[in-house]
């Protein structure tokens, strides 16, 4: 039996499902920075020239269309039309994607263009994404992963080092740029950075830039927690090569789960005995 496409026009509404809602917002996901982009571009609803114009840039147009098919056969997002009957009972299958369907942003613009982008900035996004390692990290007898919070509020920083440690964590601390640097100098090295967005003397997008760039600190995994609410703050966060992105306010509990998803150590047993920072 022939099965379905899904033809899309520029003027196509798509939307999550609830499944891909919880890729966003559930504390792991196995997903591709890529991919998570694009879910980012269309939580809510969005036209497909907004997703066409604000897609990860380097992606290629067969890319793009890969990776827009990948989250249809995974009922990651739909349609915002109701589907035929015959789309319910044989899933979601591929995308019949028209010629020019994908073009150069720059040579496209109006009003639904204009509105596509400025829906990027709008403040009060939640997110709670967390990718998950290829491979489940190998426990050493006695090993406390080391935290490096990055972050100017004290109050935060107190409530987040006391999480950690609770759970068997050494948490390591810096408010500016200064701090920072001798963060990353003392041994042992951190295992997760956690990345606030907004710092007196630096930009934490640039921090995470640098750090992608440095030998030593290119594979540190870096989760950003940031009160950067915007999709577009998320979607450059993603694209800067964080593995997380977690908005605040946020609950405590909620950050210990990202923390061991994306160290590979969700289901793991806590340490026994106080850690000491």
């Amino acid at each position: 039996m022939r099965r379905p496409t899904i033809a899309a026009s520029d003027d196509q509404v798509f939307a999550l499902t609830d499944k891909g809602v919880s890729e966003l917002k559930g504390s792991g996901t196995s997903l591709a920075a890529a991919e998570l982009e694009l879910l980012v571009l269309i939580d809510g609803e969005a036209t497909v020239k907004q997703i066409a114009q604000s897609a990860p840039p380097g992606m290629t147009r067969e890319a793009v269309g890969e990776a827009l098919r990948k989250l249809f056969a995974a009922r990651l997002i739909t349609s915002a039309e109701e589907p035929s009957a015959d789309g319910l009972s044989t899933g979601f299958f591929a995308i019949s994607v028209p010629a020019g369907f994908f073009t150069d942003a720059s040579k496209q613009a109006g009003p639904e263009a204009e509105q596509g982008v400025s829906s990027l900035k709008q403040q009060g996004y939640f997110v709670r994404i967390a990718r998950r390692p290829a491979h489940k990290r190998e426990v050493q007898q006695g090993w406390r992963p080391t935290v490096f919070v990055i972050d100017d509020d004290m109050d935060l920083l107190k409530l987040v080092s006391t999480y950690f440690k609770l759970e068997g964590f050494k948490t390591r601390i810096a408010t500016k740029k200064a701090e920072i640097m001798a963060g990353f100098r003392q041994q042992p090295m951190p295992d997760l950075v956690l990345l606030d967005i907004s710092l007196p003397d630096a930009d934490g997008f640039e921090v995470l830039a640098r750090m992608r760039e440095h030998p030593a600190l290119k594979s540190m995994p870096v989760i950003v927690l940031t009160g950067a609410a915007t999709r577009e703050s998320v979607a450059k966060g993603l694209r800067a090569g964080a593995d997380g992105y977690i908005t605040k306010p946020f609950e405590p509990d909620a950050l210990v789960t990202a923390v061991k998803e994306v160290l590979g150590l969700q289901g793991e047993k806590r340490p026994a005995g106080p850690a000491k920072s």
